[in-house]
């Protein structure tokens, strides 16, 4: 039986800042906009950490079913480690993404049922990541879909249940969220392209080899804070999320340096306390404009 530490490694909790920032920046462009409603937002953000625990244990499931797991560096995982069973934390997945299913019910009935389907499109694109018979993340995918639900769909989504509207606003600020978020998939498969390879998941890590996913990954810290520039051509006190730019050098470094194993361990961790930063500052800026 897996120890309750067991249990909060196998969730990822250096991934919770990617479920955390678009909700913050999402509730900037909501009051930015004069819409800031107080519940709806901490439902959001319910939902999306809920969501962000269910897609990391599911995660865990599948990838420990496959064998994917049997011989990695980095975070815990308790199938693979054979911590849990995989009924366990198959069972730690369901709980997850019926937390976030009820939440996401309270925020339709206080906003628009419409939410409900959204919703059921996010937990199928949460388990079909690496889970059922054609998972999108070993097809080279996942950073197309970690852009769409972490980026666009929280962002938007979250300003949506607020304003009950969809501004140009929210989706330009959602780009930045979105692609740090997708820089914390990319370095999270650099780390793992040699096993990933042998047993056949094609990442876009794989896909694009070594060399060209570290360049890609830094294109990735650095043109968030572009869109934040043009951004902040209209509203000024988005700049305020510059000031979260200065993080982006110390996982820069170990990724342009050929950070193996470990090493690319603290760049996610970088990368985390990049996105959250970047999050908290540009939400704090949008509140002020």
């Amino acid at each position: 039986m897996a120890t309750p530490a067991q249990w909060l490694a196998g969730a990822r909790p250096r991934t919770l800042p990617a479920a955390l920032a678009p909700v913050l920046v999402g509730t900037g462009a909501a009051a930015a906009l004069d819409g800031f409603r107080l519940v709806p937002a901490l439902l959001a953000l319910l939902v999306a950490l809920a969501l962000q625990v269910a897609v990391n244990y599911a995660n865990d499931y599948s990838d420990g079913r496959r064998g994917t797991d049997a011989d990695r560096v980095g975070p815990m995982r308790l199938v693979g480690s054979g911590a849990a069973t995989p009924r366990q934390v198959l069972l730690a997945a369901g709980l997850a993404f019926g937390v976030a299913a009820l939440a996401g019910l309270v925020l339709a009935a206080l906003s628009s049922w419409a939410l409900i389907a959204v919703g059921a499109v996010c937990i199928a694109a949460a388990w079909t990541y690496t889970g059922g018979p054609l998972p999108y993340g070993y097809r080279a995918l996942g950073e197309v879909f970690v852009f769409v639900f972490f980026g666009l769909v929280a962002v938007v989504g979250t300003t949506y249940v607020q304003t009950r509207t969809l501004p140009g606003l929210a989706f330009a600020v959602a780009v930045p969220i979105g692609l740090l978020s997708v820089a914390l998939l990319m370095v999270n498969n650099l780390r793992d392209i040699a096993g990933d390879a042998v047993v056949g998941k094609r990442t876009l890590a794989v896909l694009l080899g070594e060399r060209v996913t570290r360049l890609v990954y830094v294109a990735l810290l650095a043109v968030p804070f572009a869109v934040v520039v043009a951004v902040g051509v209209g509203r000024p006190s988005a700049l305020l999320a510059l000031l979260a730019a200065p993080l982006a050098l110390s996982p820069a470094r170990i990724v342009l340096g050929g950070g193996r194993g470990p090493a690319l361990i603290a760049a996610l961790q970088g990368t985390g306390l990049l996105t959250l930063a970047t999050g908290v500052l540009l939400g704090a800026g949008l509140a002020l404009s």
